[in-house]
Protein backbone atom coordinates (compact mmCIF):
# COMPACT_ATOMS: atom_id res chain seq x y z
CA UNK A 1 0.00 0.00 0.00
CA UNK A 2 1.02 3.64 -0.32
CA UNK A 3 3.19 5.49 2.20
CA UNK A 4 0.62 7.27 4.43
CA UNK A 5 3.14 9.90 5.56
CA UNK A 6 5.00 10.36 2.28
CA UNK A 7 3.65 13.79 1.36
CA UNK A 8 4.34 14.99 4.92
CA UNK A 9 7.97 13.90 4.86
CA UNK A 10 8.95 14.46 1.21
CA UNK A 11 8.83 17.86 -0.50
CA UNK A 12 7.77 18.31 -4.10
CA UNK A 13 10.71 18.43 -6.53
CA UNK A 14 10.18 18.91 -10.25
CA UNK A 15 12.68 17.77 -12.89
CA UNK A 16 15.49 20.30 -13.32
CA UNK A 17 15.92 22.31 -16.51
CA UNK A 18 19.27 23.03 -18.11
CA UNK A 19 20.35 26.67 -17.58
CA UNK A 20 18.45 28.99 -19.93
CA UNK A 21 21.59 30.74 -21.19
CA UNK A 22 22.94 27.33 -22.22
CA UNK A 23 19.90 25.68 -23.76
CA UNK A 24 18.91 28.57 -26.07
CA UNK A 25 22.06 27.85 -28.10
CA UNK A 26 21.02 24.33 -29.11
CA UNK A 27 17.99 22.18 -29.84
CA UNK A 28 18.68 19.49 -27.25
CA UNK A 29 16.24 18.43 -24.53
CA UNK A 30 15.52 21.33 -22.15
CA UNK A 31 15.72 19.03 -19.14
CA UNK A 32 18.99 18.43 -17.33
CA UNK A 33 20.39 14.91 -17.68
CA UNK A 34 21.66 14.26 -14.20
CA UNK A 35 23.26 11.22 -12.60
CA UNK A 36 20.89 8.35 -13.46
CA UNK A 37 20.99 6.56 -10.10
CA UNK A 38 20.49 9.77 -8.13
CA UNK A 39 17.58 10.69 -10.38
CA UNK A 40 15.95 7.28 -9.89
CA UNK A 41 16.31 7.55 -6.12
CA UNK A 42 14.84 11.06 -6.13
CA UNK A 43 11.91 10.04 -8.34
CA UNK A 44 11.25 7.03 -6.10
CA UNK A 45 11.06 9.46 -3.18
CA UNK A 46 8.57 11.56 -5.16
CA UNK A 47 6.49 8.40 -5.59
CA UNK A 48 6.16 8.24 -1.80
CA UNK A 49 4.06 11.42 -1.90
CA UNK A 50 1.17 9.59 -3.63
CA UNK A 51 -1.49 8.75 -1.04
CA UNK A 52 -3.36 6.09 -3.07
CA UNK A 53 -6.56 8.07 -2.49
CA UNK A 54 -9.88 6.30 -2.10
CA UNK A 55 -11.10 8.18 -5.17
CA UNK A 56 -8.01 8.99 -7.28
CA UNK A 57 -9.18 11.95 -9.36
CA UNK A 58 -5.79 11.98 -11.14
CA UNK A 59 -7.00 9.30 -13.54
CA UNK A 60 -10.60 10.45 -13.83
CA UNK A 61 -11.35 11.14 -17.49
CA UNK A 62 -13.55 14.14 -16.73
CA UNK A 63 -10.91 16.02 -14.73
CA UNK A 64 -7.62 14.13 -14.72
CA UNK A 65 -6.01 11.82 -17.27
CA UNK A 66 -8.31 10.85 -20.18
CA UNK A 67 -6.24 7.70 -20.71
CA UNK A 68 -7.24 6.41 -17.28
CA UNK A 69 -3.57 5.93 -16.40
CA UNK A 70 -3.17 3.76 -13.29
CA UNK A 71 -1.23 6.51 -11.57
CA UNK A 72 -1.42 5.41 -7.92
CA UNK A 73 -0.33 1.90 -8.92
CA UNK A 74 2.80 2.89 -10.80
CA UNK A 75 3.64 5.58 -8.27
CA UNK A 76 3.74 2.92 -5.57
CA UNK A 77 5.74 0.54 -7.77
CA UNK A 78 8.30 3.30 -8.36
CA UNK A 79 8.42 3.96 -4.61
CA UNK A 80 9.37 0.31 -4.12
CA UNK A 81 11.93 0.31 -6.94
CA UNK A 82 9.80 -1.98 -9.16
CA UNK A 83 10.58 -0.17 -12.41
CA UNK A 84 9.76 -3.20 -14.57
CA UNK A 85 6.29 -3.55 -13.07
CA UNK A 86 5.78 0.23 -13.19
CA UNK A 87 6.58 0.14 -16.90
CA UNK A 88 4.04 -2.62 -17.44
CA UNK A 89 1.27 -0.73 -15.63
CA UNK A 90 2.07 2.52 -17.42
CA UNK A 91 2.07 0.92 -20.87
CA UNK A 92 -1.21 -0.85 -20.08
CA UNK A 93 -3.01 2.46 -20.66
CA UNK A 94 -0.57 4.66 -22.62
CA UNK A 95 1.17 3.62 -25.84
CA UNK A 96 3.62 6.53 -25.80
CA UNK A 97 4.37 7.75 -22.25
CA UNK A 98 7.60 9.44 -23.34
CA UNK A 99 5.49 11.76 -25.54
CA UNK A 100 3.04 12.70 -22.80
CA UNK A 101 5.84 12.82 -20.22
CA UNK A 102 7.44 15.59 -22.27
CA UNK A 103 4.59 17.65 -23.74
CA UNK A 104 1.43 17.02 -21.71
CA UNK A 105 0.38 19.89 -19.40
CA UNK A 106 -0.57 17.22 -16.83
CA UNK A 107 -4.29 17.59 -16.03
CA UNK A 108 -3.63 14.62 -13.72
CA UNK A 109 -1.56 16.87 -11.45
CA UNK A 110 -4.25 19.56 -11.41
CA UNK A 111 -6.73 16.88 -10.27
CA UNK A 112 -4.38 15.36 -7.67
CA UNK A 113 -5.92 15.43 -4.18
CA UNK A 114 -2.73 17.03 -2.86
CA UNK A 115 -3.40 20.07 -5.06
CA UNK A 116 -6.57 20.97 -3.12
CA UNK A 117 -4.52 22.92 -0.58
CA UNK A 118 -0.97 23.38 -1.84
CA UNK A 119 0.01 25.49 1.15
CA UNK A 120 -0.73 22.53 3.42
CA UNK A 121 0.36 19.60 1.26
CA UNK A 122 3.24 21.13 -0.70
CA UNK A 123 1.44 20.62 -3.99
CA UNK A 124 0.48 17.72 -6.24
CA UNK A 125 2.48 14.57 -6.80
CA UNK A 126 5.02 15.08 -9.63
CA UNK A 127 3.11 12.64 -11.82
CA UNK A 128 4.49 13.91 -15.14
CA UNK A 129 8.09 13.63 -13.92
CA UNK A 130 7.51 10.09 -12.64
CA UNK A 131 5.83 9.08 -15.91
CA UNK A 132 8.71 10.50 -17.95
CA UNK A 133 11.27 8.70 -15.80
CA UNK A 134 9.44 5.36 -16.05
CA UNK A 135 9.43 5.72 -19.85
CA UNK A 136 13.14 6.57 -19.97
CA UNK A 137 14.01 3.71 -17.63
CA UNK A 138 11.86 1.33 -19.68
CA UNK A 139 13.92 1.99 -22.79
CA UNK A 140 17.22 1.96 -20.89
CA UNK A 141 16.50 -1.40 -19.24
CA UNK A 142 14.95 -3.03 -22.31
CA UNK A 143 11.47 -3.35 -20.82
CA UNK A 144 9.95 -2.13 -24.11
CA UNK A 145 9.90 -4.56 -27.00
CA UNK A 146 7.71 -5.31 -30.04
CA UNK A 147 4.40 -6.97 -29.17
CA UNK A 148 3.44 -8.73 -32.40
CA UNK A 149 0.07 -10.54 -32.39
CA UNK A 150 0.01 -14.31 -32.03
CA UNK A 151 -2.31 -14.63 -35.04
CA UNK A 152 -3.68 -12.50 -37.86
CA UNK A 153 -7.35 -11.70 -38.49
CA UNK A 154 -7.05 -11.39 -42.25
CA UNK A 155 -8.65 -7.94 -42.06
CA UNK A 156 -7.00 -4.77 -43.30
CA UNK A 157 -7.21 -1.25 -41.82
CA UNK A 158 -5.99 2.07 -43.21
CA UNK A 159 -5.02 4.83 -40.80
CA UNK A 160 -4.78 8.20 -42.51
CA UNK A 161 -2.45 10.45 -40.53
CA UNK A 162 0.49 9.58 -38.29
CA UNK A 163 0.10 11.95 -35.36
CA UNK A 164 -0.44 10.60 -31.84
CA UNK A 165 -4.06 9.57 -32.49
CA UNK A 166 -3.20 7.70 -35.69
CA UNK A 167 -0.15 6.00 -34.18
CA UNK A 168 -2.10 4.89 -31.09
CA UNK A 169 -4.96 3.50 -33.19
CA UNK A 170 -2.53 1.75 -35.54
CA UNK A 171 -0.54 0.10 -32.74
CA UNK A 172 -3.66 -1.16 -30.98
CA UNK A 173 -5.17 -2.55 -34.19
CA UNK A 174 -1.91 -4.23 -35.22
CA UNK A 175 -1.67 -5.90 -31.82
CA UNK A 176 -5.28 -7.07 -32.26
CA UNK A 177 -4.12 -9.00 -35.34
CA UNK A 178 -5.17 -6.76 -38.22
CA UNK A 179 -2.98 -5.69 -41.12
CA UNK A 180 -2.59 -1.96 -40.60
CA UNK A 181 -1.19 0.59 -43.03
CA UNK A 182 -0.53 4.17 -41.90
CA UNK A 183 -0.63 6.75 -44.69
CA UNK A 184 1.20 10.04 -44.12
CA UNK A 185 1.43 12.85 -46.68
CA UNK A 186 4.63 14.27 -45.15
CA UNK A 187 8.02 12.72 -45.77
CA UNK A 188 8.38 11.47 -42.20
CA UNK A 189 6.08 9.86 -39.65
CA UNK A 190 4.80 11.81 -36.66
CA UNK A 191 2.39 14.52 -37.80
CA UNK A 192 2.49 17.54 -35.47
CA UNK A 193 4.68 15.56 -33.08
CA UNK A 194 7.31 15.68 -35.83
CA UNK A 195 6.85 19.06 -37.46
CA UNK A 196 4.75 21.09 -35.01
CA UNK A 197 6.37 20.53 -31.62
CA UNK A 198 9.94 21.91 -31.51
CA UNK A 199 12.91 19.59 -31.17
CA UNK A 200 13.94 20.98 -27.77
CA UNK A 201 10.51 20.08 -26.41
CA UNK A 202 10.24 16.60 -27.94
CA UNK A 203 13.29 14.87 -29.35
CA UNK A 204 12.36 13.32 -32.69
CA UNK A 205 14.52 10.29 -31.91
CA UNK A 206 11.74 9.36 -29.45
CA UNK A 207 9.28 9.17 -32.37
CA UNK A 208 11.71 7.16 -34.50
CA UNK A 209 12.18 4.67 -31.67
CA UNK A 210 8.44 4.04 -31.38
CA UNK A 211 8.00 3.77 -35.15
CA UNK A 212 10.72 1.10 -35.19
CA UNK A 213 8.83 -0.80 -32.51
CA UNK A 214 5.61 -0.55 -34.51
CA UNK A 215 7.29 -1.72 -37.72
CA UNK A 216 8.63 -4.75 -35.86
CA UNK A 217 5.08 -5.50 -34.68
CA UNK A 218 3.85 -5.46 -38.28
CA UNK A 219 2.45 -1.97 -38.83
CA UNK A 220 3.19 -0.71 -42.34
CA UNK A 221 3.96 2.93 -43.09
CA UNK A 222 3.58 4.82 -46.36
CA UNK A 223 4.97 8.37 -46.42
CA UNK A 224 4.63 11.05 -49.07
CA UNK A 225 1.09 9.87 -49.84
CA UNK A 226 -1.70 12.45 -49.84
CA UNK A 227 -4.77 10.24 -49.59
CA UNK A 228 -7.49 11.50 -51.88
CA UNK A 229 -4.94 12.67 -54.45
CA UNK A 230 -1.97 10.28 -54.65
CA UNK A 231 -4.24 7.44 -53.56
CA UNK A 232 -7.87 7.86 -54.51
CA UNK A 233 -10.69 7.23 -52.07
CA UNK A 234 -11.89 4.38 -54.28
CA UNK A 235 -8.47 2.72 -54.10
CA UNK A 236 -8.32 3.27 -50.36
CA UNK A 237 -11.73 1.64 -49.79
CA UNK A 238 -10.96 -1.26 -52.11
CA UNK A 239 -7.68 -2.07 -50.33
CA UNK A 240 -8.95 -1.91 -46.76
CA UNK A 241 -11.87 -3.20 -44.72
CA UNK A 242 -11.95 -0.12 -42.48
CA UNK A 243 -10.48 3.37 -42.47
CA UNK A 244 -9.45 5.55 -39.53
CA UNK A 245 -9.20 9.29 -40.16
CA UNK A 246 -6.58 10.83 -37.89
CA UNK A 247 -5.85 13.80 -40.13
CA UNK A 248 -5.66 16.46 -37.43
CA UNK A 249 -7.15 19.95 -37.39
CA UNK A 250 -4.58 21.80 -39.46
CA UNK A 251 -6.53 24.79 -40.76
CA UNK A 252 -4.94 27.66 -38.86
CA UNK A 253 -6.99 30.60 -37.65
CA UNK A 254 -5.94 33.87 -39.30
CA UNK A 255 -6.56 37.58 -38.70
CA UNK A 256 -6.89 39.62 -41.88
CA UNK A 257 -6.09 43.01 -40.36
CA UNK A 258 -4.68 45.74 -42.62
CA UNK A 259 -1.12 44.91 -43.65
CA UNK A 260 -1.58 41.14 -43.22
CA UNK A 261 -0.24 40.69 -46.77
CA UNK A 262 3.18 42.20 -45.95
CA UNK A 263 6.32 40.08 -46.13
CA UNK A 264 7.33 38.88 -42.70
CA UNK A 265 3.76 38.24 -41.46
CA UNK A 266 3.13 34.50 -41.15
CA UNK A 267 1.06 31.82 -39.50
CA UNK A 268 2.84 30.00 -36.67
CA UNK A 269 3.13 26.70 -38.51
CA UNK A 270 4.88 28.46 -41.41
CA UNK A 271 7.64 29.16 -38.90
CA UNK A 272 7.63 25.95 -36.82
CA UNK A 273 7.54 23.39 -39.64
CA UNK A 274 10.65 24.60 -41.51
CA UNK A 275 12.46 25.05 -38.18
CA UNK A 276 11.79 21.40 -37.38
CA UNK A 277 12.83 20.39 -40.88
CA UNK A 278 16.13 22.19 -40.36
CA UNK A 279 16.67 20.14 -37.20
CA UNK A 280 16.03 17.03 -39.33
CA UNK A 281 18.85 18.07 -41.66
CA UNK A 282 16.72 19.39 -44.53
CA UNK A 283 18.60 22.68 -44.84
CA UNK A 284 18.15 26.21 -43.46
CA UNK A 285 14.67 27.45 -42.65
CA UNK A 286 13.34 30.02 -45.12
CA UNK A 287 11.54 31.82 -42.28
CA UNK A 288 13.97 32.56 -39.46
CA UNK A 289 13.94 34.87 -36.47
CA UNK A 290 17.71 35.41 -36.60
CA UNK A 291 18.54 39.05 -35.80
CA UNK A 292 14.89 40.12 -36.02
CA UNK A 293 12.44 41.81 -33.69
CA UNK A 294 9.76 39.14 -33.42
CA UNK A 295 6.13 39.58 -32.33
CA UNK A 296 4.04 36.49 -31.57
CA UNK A 297 0.28 37.03 -31.59
CA UNK A 298 -1.35 34.48 -29.30
CA UNK A 299 -0.69 33.46 -25.72
CA UNK A 300 -1.12 29.67 -25.91
CA UNK A 301 1.16 26.67 -26.33
CA UNK A 302 1.78 27.26 -30.04
CA UNK A 303 2.87 30.81 -29.26
CA UNK A 304 5.24 29.49 -26.59
CA UNK A 305 6.69 27.04 -29.14
CA UNK A 306 7.33 29.96 -31.51
CA UNK A 307 8.96 31.82 -28.63
CA UNK A 308 11.40 29.02 -27.82
CA UNK A 309 12.17 28.55 -31.51
CA UNK A 310 12.83 32.29 -31.97
CA UNK A 311 15.26 32.26 -29.01
CA UNK A 312 17.23 29.42 -30.58
CA UNK A 313 17.32 31.10 -33.98
CA UNK A 314 18.88 34.21 -32.43
CA UNK A 315 16.06 36.75 -32.40
CA UNK A 316 17.02 40.32 -31.45
CA UNK A 317 13.89 40.58 -29.29
CA UNK A 318 10.63 38.70 -28.82
CA UNK A 319 7.25 39.98 -27.62
CA UNK A 320 4.27 37.66 -27.11
CA UNK A 321 0.81 39.26 -27.20
CA UNK A 322 -2.43 38.08 -25.61
CA UNK A 323 -5.73 39.97 -25.74
CA UNK A 324 -6.86 38.28 -22.52
CA UNK A 325 -5.98 39.72 -19.09
CA UNK A 326 -3.11 38.12 -17.21
CA UNK A 327 -4.29 35.21 -15.08
CA UNK A 328 -3.57 34.95 -11.34
CA UNK A 329 -0.71 32.79 -10.11
CA UNK A 330 -2.98 30.78 -7.77
CA UNK A 331 -6.19 28.86 -8.45
CA UNK A 332 -9.42 30.84 -7.99
CA UNK A 333 -11.91 28.31 -6.61
CA UNK A 334 -14.85 30.40 -7.81
CA UNK A 335 -13.72 30.19 -11.46
CA UNK A 336 -11.93 26.85 -11.65
CA UNK A 337 -12.50 24.78 -8.51
CA UNK A 338 -10.52 21.62 -7.86
CA UNK A 339 -10.34 19.12 -9.60
CA UNK A 340 -10.99 21.05 -12.82
CA UNK A 341 -8.17 22.56 -14.86
CA UNK A 342 -7.01 25.68 -12.98
CA UNK A 343 -7.11 29.03 -14.78
CA UNK A 344 -3.70 30.31 -13.66
CA UNK A 345 -0.70 32.00 -15.24
CA UNK A 346 1.59 29.39 -16.78
CA UNK A 347 5.26 29.85 -17.53
CA UNK A 348 6.80 27.39 -19.98
CA UNK A 349 10.49 26.68 -20.37
CA UNK A 350 10.46 29.10 -23.34
CA UNK A 351 9.10 31.97 -21.22
CA UNK A 352 11.88 31.40 -18.70
CA UNK A 353 14.41 31.90 -21.52
CA UNK A 354 13.48 35.52 -22.14
CA UNK A 355 11.14 37.71 -24.12
CA UNK A 356 8.29 39.96 -23.05
CA UNK A 357 4.64 39.07 -22.50
CA UNK A 358 1.96 41.75 -22.98
CA UNK A 359 -1.67 41.23 -22.04
CA UNK A 360 -4.95 42.95 -22.97
CA UNK A 361 -3.63 44.20 -26.30
CA UNK A 362 -4.65 43.36 -29.85
CA UNK A 363 -3.26 43.97 -33.34
CA UNK A 364 -4.88 46.82 -35.25
CA UNK A 365 -2.67 46.83 -38.36
CA UNK A 366 0.81 46.16 -39.72
CA UNK A 367 2.94 48.91 -41.25
CA UNK A 368 5.55 48.08 -43.89
CA UNK A 369 8.47 49.74 -45.65
CA UNK A 370 8.74 50.68 -49.32
CA UNK A 371 9.84 47.13 -50.18
CA UNK A 372 6.65 45.67 -48.73
CA UNK A 373 8.21 44.17 -45.60
CA UNK A 374 6.64 44.62 -42.17
CA UNK A 375 8.48 47.10 -39.93
CA UNK A 376 6.07 48.04 -37.15
CA UNK A 377 2.95 46.68 -35.52
CA UNK A 378 0.12 48.96 -34.34
CA UNK A 379 -1.55 47.79 -31.13
CA UNK A 380 -4.35 48.98 -28.88
CA UNK A 381 -5.36 48.08 -25.37
CA UNK A 382 -8.53 46.02 -25.47
CA UNK A 383 -11.33 44.64 -23.34
CA UNK A 384 -12.66 41.11 -23.90
CA UNK A 385 -16.25 40.21 -23.09
CA UNK A 386 -18.59 37.33 -23.86
CA UNK A 387 -21.90 37.83 -25.63
CA UNK A 388 -25.00 35.93 -24.52
CA UNK A 389 -24.46 33.40 -27.31
CA UNK A 390 -20.91 32.73 -26.06
CA UNK A 391 -19.24 34.75 -28.79
CA UNK A 392 -16.03 36.54 -27.71
CA UNK A 393 -15.93 40.26 -28.52
CA UNK A 394 -12.64 42.18 -28.39
CA UNK A 395 -13.09 45.97 -28.12
CA UNK A 396 -10.28 48.58 -28.25
CA UNK A 397 -10.43 50.85 -25.21
CA UNK A 398 -7.13 52.75 -25.32
CA UNK A 399 -4.95 54.78 -27.64
CA UNK A 400 -3.05 53.05 -30.41
CA UNK A 401 0.72 52.63 -30.17
CA UNK A 402 3.48 51.05 -32.28
CA UNK A 403 6.13 48.45 -31.55
CA UNK A 404 9.04 47.32 -33.72
CA UNK A 405 8.34 44.19 -35.76
CA UNK A 406 10.43 42.44 -38.44
CA UNK A 407 8.69 39.07 -38.10
CA UNK A 408 5.08 38.56 -36.95
CA UNK A 409 3.65 35.13 -36.18
CA UNK A 410 -0.05 34.39 -35.74
CA UNK A 411 -0.51 31.63 -33.15
CA UNK A 412 -4.22 32.08 -32.47
CA UNK A 413 -5.50 28.55 -32.84
CA UNK A 414 -6.91 26.20 -35.45
CA UNK A 415 -10.28 26.07 -37.16
CA UNK A 416 -10.58 22.39 -38.03
CA UNK A 417 -9.86 19.75 -40.64
CA UNK A 418 -8.74 20.58 -44.15
CA UNK A 419 -11.36 20.20 -46.84
CA UNK A 420 -10.19 18.45 -49.98
CA UNK A 421 -10.43 15.33 -52.16
CA UNK A 422 -10.33 12.93 -49.18
CA UNK A 423 -13.39 14.32 -47.41
CA UNK A 424 -15.16 14.99 -50.71
CA UNK A 425 -14.59 11.42 -51.84
CA UNK A 426 -15.97 10.09 -48.55
CA UNK A 427 -18.88 12.57 -48.74
CA UNK A 428 -18.00 13.95 -45.31
CA UNK A 429 -18.58 17.58 -44.35
CA UNK A 430 -17.05 19.20 -41.24
CA UNK A 431 -19.51 20.33 -38.59
CA UNK A 432 -19.91 23.83 -37.18
CA UNK A 433 -16.70 23.45 -35.15
CA UNK A 434 -14.75 22.46 -38.27
CA UNK A 435 -14.40 18.88 -36.98
CA UNK A 436 -15.78 15.54 -38.18
CA UNK A 437 -18.77 14.19 -36.31
CA UNK A 438 -19.18 10.55 -35.36
CA UNK A 439 -21.47 8.20 -33.49
CA UNK A 440 -20.84 6.61 -30.12
CA UNK A 441 -18.72 4.00 -31.92
CA UNK A 442 -16.43 6.67 -33.50
CA UNK A 443 -17.87 5.82 -36.95
CA UNK A 444 -18.61 8.71 -39.29
CA UNK A 445 -21.54 8.95 -41.70
CA UNK A 446 -19.38 7.01 -44.19
CA UNK A 447 -19.79 3.30 -43.33
CA UNK A 448 -16.55 1.70 -42.16
CA UNK A 449 -14.83 5.08 -41.79
CA UNK A 450 -13.90 6.14 -38.26
CA UNK A 451 -12.41 9.36 -36.86
CA UNK A 452 -10.28 10.24 -33.84
CA UNK A 453 -7.98 12.88 -32.39
CA UNK A 454 -8.00 16.52 -33.42
CA UNK A 455 -9.99 15.70 -36.56
CA UNK A 456 -12.89 14.78 -34.29
CA UNK A 457 -12.18 16.86 -31.22
CA UNK A 458 -10.60 20.01 -32.59
CA UNK A 459 -7.07 21.09 -31.71
CA UNK A 460 -6.34 19.62 -28.29
CA UNK A 461 -3.74 17.72 -26.27
CA UNK A 462 -1.52 14.79 -27.20
CA UNK A 463 -2.95 12.82 -24.28
CA UNK A 464 -6.49 13.24 -25.64
CA UNK A 465 -5.32 12.19 -29.11
CA UNK A 466 -3.83 8.97 -27.74
CA UNK A 467 -6.98 8.28 -25.70
CA UNK A 468 -9.22 8.75 -28.74
CA UNK A 469 -6.93 6.65 -30.93
CA UNK A 470 -7.10 3.78 -28.44
CA UNK A 471 -10.88 4.03 -28.13
CA UNK A 472 -11.38 4.17 -31.89
CA UNK A 473 -9.20 1.08 -32.30
CA UNK A 474 -11.58 -0.88 -30.10
CA UNK A 475 -14.58 0.25 -32.17
CA UNK A 476 -12.83 -0.69 -35.41
CA UNK A 477 -11.95 -4.11 -33.95
CA UNK A 478 -15.60 -4.63 -32.97
CA UNK A 479 -16.73 -3.52 -36.43
CA UNK A 480 -14.43 -6.05 -38.09
CA UNK A 481 -14.71 -8.97 -35.66
CA UNK A 482 -18.01 -8.52 -33.80
CA UNK A 483 -16.30 -8.10 -30.40
CA UNK A 484 -13.06 -6.75 -28.99
CA UNK A 485 -10.77 -7.12 -25.99
CA UNK A 486 -9.10 -3.77 -26.61
CA UNK A 487 -9.62 -1.02 -23.98
CA UNK A 488 -11.68 2.10 -24.62
CA UNK A 489 -10.72 4.98 -22.30
CA UNK A 490 -13.19 7.56 -23.64
CA UNK A 491 -16.46 7.76 -25.57
CA UNK A 492 -17.49 10.64 -27.87
CA UNK A 493 -20.73 11.31 -25.98
CA UNK A 494 -18.92 11.92 -22.69
CA UNK A 495 -16.02 14.11 -23.83
CA UNK A 496 -15.56 17.27 -21.75
CA UNK A 497 -14.19 20.50 -23.17
CA UNK A 498 -10.51 20.50 -24.10
CA UNK A 499 -7.91 21.69 -21.62
CA UNK A 500 -6.72 25.04 -23.01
Amino acid sequence: MADPRGFLEVGKHEAAYRPADERIHDWADVYAHEDALRTLDEVAEQGRRCMDCGIPFCHSGTAGCPLGNLIPEWNDLVRRGRWDAASSRLHATNNFPEFTGMVCPAPCEAACVLSISEATTGGSVTIKRIEKTIAEQSWAEGFIHPEAPASRSGRSVAVVGSGPAGLAAAQQLTRAGHVVTVYERDDRIGGLLRYGIPEYKLQKSDIDRRVSQMRAEGTEFVVGCDVGTDLTVEELRSRHDAVVLAVGALVARDNLVPGRELDGVHLAMEHLVPANRECEGDGPSAITAAGKHVVIIGGGDTGADCLGTAHRQGAASVVQLDYNPALPSDRDDTRSPWPTWPLVMRTSSAHAEGGERRFEVAVQRFVGDDAGHVRTLVLAEVEVRREADGRRVVTPIGDEFEIRCDLALFAIGFEGVERGPLLAGLELEPNGRGALSCGSDWQTDAPGVFVCGDAHRGASLVVWAIAEGRSTARSVDEFLMGSSDLPSPVRPATLPLSVR
